[in-house]
């Protein structure tokens, strides 16, 4: 079965913890800190990988982590960084924040390779919080946390052209004689059920890749049939050939449904609307001459007045399609060729770190201690040695309301704080 869409868990590798321990060798009784730094946990990256056409493998499992990186060891060794989770997608697929829908990624284009969710800094040793003051510094900075997400993928088919229409009114035979695709090709009253890729090679023109979009129904923008798995792969398309029953044999008017397929594309998204479309008035091999009007006319009549060409053509047969490819080749020339990429919305690095996580604020004997998971994550985070990265951690403590609560718990200016290995003196 052609699987297009998935959701999973992904989670990335906590940074190992940094090393409290001290120097102790024959001679050197009281030897300094010497507690090594926690390695980096590993990343989930996403890569395309073009030997891939569906997300199958995604329905069946659904939780992917990285590794944590290794705690920090004596004699300032550093704690082994984990191997990254490389999760391969075919090209096409959407990365989504699962909760909100917000595009994380668009694996499409360039974008071949995409780290999604970071792994977590290691830890520093207590090496590094010697100072003057405070020479045998008895605590060390723990790893950064893990990063954890519910991601939704989606594949949506990179084609220049859609095929589009309802079922069975030839858009696969079609599609089987202007390009090398081999669709499964019957009298089915409900649909093709996997989108069908193809390329159009034209001489002396330019080529372009066409994809049978299965066939929709009436309601398909509600999710009515399996709209919705349908519609997303007319999101990339530049333009669309409207392929309809011109000789009517399911009994219904080919007027009327193109006004009926546009209306759900209208629904679904205005924009794809609003595109170029051509249409193939198909099966005229079937319409019989005695007949009282003729439907290839009566379509050009309602739709070219309205700069929506009507080619007359035959799937069975093949006659007109030469023309209508040629067309749709001139349009597409007019058009700009670059692949639509959804741009990124939902960045996890800058989401994550604001969640609801718990600390402390205590007073003992002559400092404050500020501690706690939140703590911890935003240390991680943040380098506080570059004048961004301080303005960042000044801003982080106002707006979590950790400035308050120091007042509240009776700081004064010149009052020591301390959070974990980092200590400063508060001032306004």
């Amino acid at each position: 079965m052609f699987a297009d869409r998935a959701k999973i868990f992904i989670r990335s590798g906590k940074g190992g913890d940094g090393h409290v321990s001290f120097r102790r060798e024959l001679y050197v009784p009281n030897g300094g800190p010497d507690g090594g730094d926690g390695g980096r946990g590993g990343d989930v990256i996403f890569e395309v990988d073009e030997g891939l056409n569906t997300l199958q493998d995604y329905r069946h499992r659904r939780k992917y982590a990285a590794n944590d990186g290794e705690q920090g060891g004596k004699r300032r060794c550093h704690g082994a960084d984990a191997d990254d989770i490389v999760l391969k997608v075919p090209e096409g697929t959407v990365i989504k924040e699962a909760e909100s829908g917000k595009v994380i990624a668009d694996m499409s284009g360039d974008n071949k390779r995409q780290v999604v969710l970071k792994g977590g800094k290691g830890g520093l040793g207590n090496q590094h919080f010697a100072t003057a003051t405070m020479q045998i510094p008895k605590y060390a900075q723990p790893g950064q946390p893990s990063q954890e997400l519910w991601v939704n993928l989606e594949l949506k088919v990179i084609a220049d052209v859609g095929l589009i229409g309802f079922p069975n009114v030839g858009k696969s035979t079609f599609l089987s004689r202007v390009t090398n695709a081999r669709p499964k090709i019957a009298n089915y009253h409900f649909t093709t059920l996997n989108p069908n890729l193809g390329v159009v090679d034209l001489d002396g023109a330019q080529g372009f890749v066409i994809a049978d979009i299965p066939g929709l129904i009436e309601g398909a923008s509600e999710g009515v049939g399996l709209g919705h798995e349908f519609l997303r792969h007319i999101e990339r398309t530049k333009m669309m050939i409207h392929v309809v029953d011109a000789a009517g044999s399911e009994g219904r008017s080919p007027v009327e449904d193109v006004y009926k397929i546009n209306a759900e594309l209208e629904a679904y998204n205005p924009d794809i609307a609003k595109r170029p479309q051509v249409i193939a008035a198909n099966k005229t091999d079937l319409i019989y001459s005695g007949d009282s009007e003729d439907p290839v006319k009566l379509l050009k009549e309602e739709f070219e007045p309205k700069g929506i060409r009507v080619f007359a053509i035959s799937g069975a047969t093949g006659d007109g399609i030469s023309e209508l490819l040629y067309y749709v080749s001139e349009q597409l020339g007019k058009l700009d060729r670059s692949p639509v990429i959804f741009e990124q919305e939902y960045f996890p690095e800058n989401e994550l770190i604001y969640e609801n996580l718990p600390y402390t604020v205590e007073k003992e004997d002559d400092m404050y201690v500020v501690e706690g998971p939140k703590i911890e994550k935003m240390l991680g985070y943040t380098n506080l040695d570059s004048e961004k990265g301080f303005a960042f951690f000044q801003k982080f403590l106002k707006d979590s309301g950790i400035l308050d609560e120091l007042e509240e718990a009776g700081i004064q200016e010149g009052d020591t704080v301390r959070m974990y290995g980092l200590q400063f003196d508060y001032y306004k």
